[in-house]
């Protein structure tokens, strides 16, 4: 058996770590204890034989419907069969002393006959477990994980295995509960499956009370931040990429990268969303990890760290997995964390001024660090760098680079001025000037009169569409206009927006790689602000609702879809894709968004 489409799936978690549930009712993907630690079940980037915990009627495909409950993180999966109806509820409680998955068995309809398969296999799908099998726990040990799983009904061994068959009437509940730990410590009680639902259901309805939006896409905006919130682990307030590792941006192809970690890039828009939604100990707890993360010498700055602020995230090739339809390699780690990206010093001082236009503090420390990173882009920011789309090609002058190093300069600027501090005003406003004076000399082609992805180029990038979103130019200028029409022109296929093209060699704008990938649904959010801001708004409307219908059933959102297949692409759910609806939905219901405010 092979993993199901991307779109098949749908999220639970416990906001340290999350379950990727498929159509049929079987876990394919699962980290413990955190986003980034090993899988013990593989089965999304290999075989069923790489770990999965299935709960489905006996000789059942996919169910008939599945909802989440409300506006929660629980899912209700529904199967109607010959013999009745039953429906499985997953979810995994707000993390306490242990990682729970709970998963609830309900009879709705007539007399069912149900099957649990639970296969784990530790350290991605590679590592067997030794079982012990009891009355109503068992428990599965391989080095340093362990893991316990209660159930009213007896489980027996099957090649390894743990697997039952029970029947389930109208009206009765099983509960069965997974609960991981470390091997050398006690097994951990069992939490109460009912009492664990209650509280998960009164969480999740109360977080998402706070919300302050009410515009014309308001149940989408807060399944959004629903998922937000599920990438966000509570202890270290970091955010992850994604939930998923490897799942490719072109089927069969080798695009494909591990996002269980935390991109700088992606801390404006987050911090955006989050402070534009009424979410602020949320921004605050995420601008605190930022500050941990880029403390230290500037010249060291990563374009991402893991979940606690590493900065050592190793790339490797799993080796014994197959890969998402054959996508291979399957990778854990991530080697573009040791590239140049001007842009991400642009990024952090953008999102530390927007923290300050939002009332959150600066320290006297906070400040020194952005000064310091200041020094930095002052000392670097004519360098060739990877650009924002991480190119493993020939590094460039990438126009996006250049601007946001404006932007961080402007920021700076503004602060300086608004709090009275005692800076090198005039160096800095000079400094300004000159970035912008050669982005606009070097980085534009008046004979087409669009902006170009890098000096000297005649490729489009979607990030262009960034330019008057920071401030660097209005957005009624003719450069702005013609550079958004380019890339309405250039960029799109089959009706949806690439962040860039193939060149004729068949690699992407020097990325290094083979073949076209997807749509890449964040730009899409993108070009549905840019139609809006230069007043074509019913094409903005419509291509931004035309954007919505990307995301699945669930309303969650992949990296990257293929129009030409109609499929999710990438990993998923993908919060930079999900911080672009939440933008978009809100400038295009007339809210000011952070950006637009702190200009």
């Amino acid at each position: 058996m092979v993993a199901s489409r991307i779109e098949d799936y749908g999220l639970i978690g416990d906001l340290q770590t999350a379950a990727m549930v498929g159509l049929d009712g079987s876990i394919d993907w699962l980290c413990l204890p955190r986003f980034d630690s090993p899988a013990c079940f593989a089965a999304l980037v290999g075989e069923h034989d790489n770990g999965h915990w299935r709960v489905a009627p006996v000789g059942s495909g996919d169910c008939t419907r599945r909802r989440y409950r409300d506006d929660t993180l629980i899912l209700e999966t529904e199967w109607e069969t010959d013999d009745g109806a039953v429906r499985v509820i997953d979810f995994m409680p707000p993390r306490g002393e242990a990682a729970d998955v709970v998963r609830i068995v309900e009879g709705l309809q007539g007399t069912v006959r149900m099957r649990t398969h639970l296969r784990l296999r530790f350290d991605y799908g590679h590592v067997v477990p030794w079982l012990e099998v009891g009355d109503r726990r068992s428990t599965a040990v391989a080095g340093p994980d362990a893991v316990a799983v209660a159930s009213p009904v007896a489980l027996h061994r099957e090649d390894g295995d743990l697997v039952a068959e029970f029947e389930i009437r109208q009206g009765q509940r099983i509960p069965m509960v997974l609960t991981h730990y470390p091997a050398w410590s006690e097994v951990p009680s069992a939490v109460d499956a009912e009492d664990a639902l209650i509280e998960t259901e009164e969480f999740w309805t109360g977080w998402i009370g706070q919300l302050s939006y009410e515009g014309r896409w308001e149940h989408a905006v807060r399944r959004s931040l629903i998922v937000l919130k599920a990438l966000t682990d509570a202890v270290t307030g970091g955010i992850v990429a994604a939930a998923t590792s490897s799942l490719p941006e072109r089927l069969g192809g080798e695009r494909n990268w591990d996002y269980r970690y935390c991109w700088l890039r992606d801390a404006s828009f987050t911090l955006q969303a989050l402070l534009g939604t009424g979410y602020v100990e949320e921004a605050k707890a995420w601008r605190a990890w930022l500050l941990r993360a880029v403390a230290g010498d500037p010249a060291d700055l990563q374009i991402m760290y893991a979940l606690d602020g590493s900065r050592r995230i190793p790339e490797s090739e799993l080796g014994w997995l197959d890969g998402y339809e054959d996508s291979r390699p399957v990778r854990v780690g991530n080697a573009a964390s040791e590239q140049h990206q001007l842009d991400v010093y642009g990024e952090v001082l953008e999102t530390l001024h927007m923290a300050r236009t939002h009332g959150i503090a600066t320290t006297d420390e906070g400040w020194a660090v952005q000064v310091a990173l200041l020094d930095h882009v002052r000392q670097t920011w004519q360098e060739p760098d990877n650009g924002l789309w991480e190119m493993r090609g020939p590094q460039q002058q990438f126009v996006h680079s250049k601007v946001l190093s404006w932007a961080g300069v402007d920021r700076m600027i503004k602060g300086a001025e608004d709090n009275g501090m005692d800076v090198p005003l005039d160096e800095w406003k000079k400094l300004r000037q000159q970035i912008h004076d050669e982005v606009c000399e070097k980085g534009f082609d008046a004979d087409r009169n669009t902006f170009t992805q890098y000096y000297g180029s005649s490729a489009l990038d979607a990030a262009l569409l960034l330019i008057p979103q920071v401030g660097f130019l209005p957005w009624d200028d003719p450069r702005v206009v013609g550079t958004v029409e380019a890339i309405g022109r250039e960029l799109m296929m089959d009706g949806l927006l690439v962040r860039y093209r193939t060149d004729s060699s068949g690699n992407a704008a020097g990325d290094g790689l083979e073949g076209q990938e997807g749509a890449f649904v964040a730009c899409n959010f993108w070009y549905a602000d840019a139609l809006w801001e230069i007043g074509r708004t019913d094409e903005a409307t419509e291509f931004f609702e035309r954007s919505l219908d990307l995301a699945n059933d669930l309303g969650l959102l992949s990296e990257e879809y293929a129009p030409g297949l109609d499929r999710q692409l990438g990993n998923v759910p993908q919060a930079f894709s999900h911080v672009g609806l939440i933008t978009t939905a809100r400038r295009l219901s007339g809210e000011p968004t952070a950006k637009r405010e702190s200009n």
